[in-house]
């Protein structure tokens, strides 16, 4: 727990930064981050490179692993079905306005909690083709309001595994963060992952990742069309 404590005091320190407007407008916080994952990235694979083990748990590894991306995909949309069906049954309960789109009045329908689930923690670009899909559909303000509502929901997802990664294992086996991670898991959230799972899921992880991350535009785009 002590590197979950380190990793909440750091972006801790890094929000309060942003609030207090401790760095210019013009520094480049986006560039300065991409250049930190991708040292970070060349760390960790310099560290399971070179384990002498890499070798034989690539020819080792079992065809079935691959089934984690299906099982990640699944699970998430079922639950996120779930989800926005209770969300949609307490806004007609609360008596939303008829007429309104649900993502303005509180409620929530089925299709739209698909597509926020759909993220799989690649918030950055679903938050923008949610907003860009729904605005012509619902209009702008509720294309805005479920966008915000894609881009909180899978960086809460994110943080997670950052800060849970190690109680994920151990209540779920290890490969319980790459499935929350979602896309994620190939990239920023690596780390955290083969710190807690194992060095032996990071090729697991990437590929998971991989996958992942190719599928989100297509089911957050068809999601949105329905």
């Amino acid at each position: 727990m002590k590197g979950s404590f380190v990793i909440i005091v750091f972006f801790a320190a890094g929000l309060a930064a942003g609030i207090l407007k401790f760095f210019p407008e013009s520094f480049p916080v986006g560039e300065v981050s991409k250049w930190a994952l991708y040292l970070l990235l060349f760390f960790v694979g310099l560290s399971v490179g070179s384990d002498s083990r890499f070798s034989e748990i690539i020819r080792t590894m079992r065809p079935k692993l691959l089934l984690i991306p299906l099982a990640t995909i699944v699970g998430t949309l079922s639950f996120s079905a779930l989800a926005a069906w209770l969300i949609g049954l307490s806004g007609m309960a609360a008596g939303m306005p008829c007429g309104m789109p649900a993502c303005v009045t509180g409620g929530l329908s089925v299709p739209d909690g698909l597509a926020v689930g759909s993220g799989f923690t690649y918030y950055s670009l679903s938050s923008v083709l949610i907003t860009q899909l729904k605005a012509p559909l619902v209009g702008a303000a509720a294309a805005a309001w479920l966008g915000t509502v894609a881009l909180l929901t899978n960086l809460f997802k994110e943080i997670a595994v950052l800060v849970g990664a190690p109680l994920m294992t151990r209540l779920a086996g290890p490969f319980a963060p790459i499935c929350v991670g979602g896309a994620a898991s190939m990239d920023v959230l690596l780390p955290s992952i083969t710190s807690a799972s194992g060095r032996q899921w990071a090729f697991v992880a990437v590929l998971h990742g991989a996958v992942i991350d190719f599928c989100v535009p297509f089911f957050v785009s068809f999601f949105c069309a329905v």
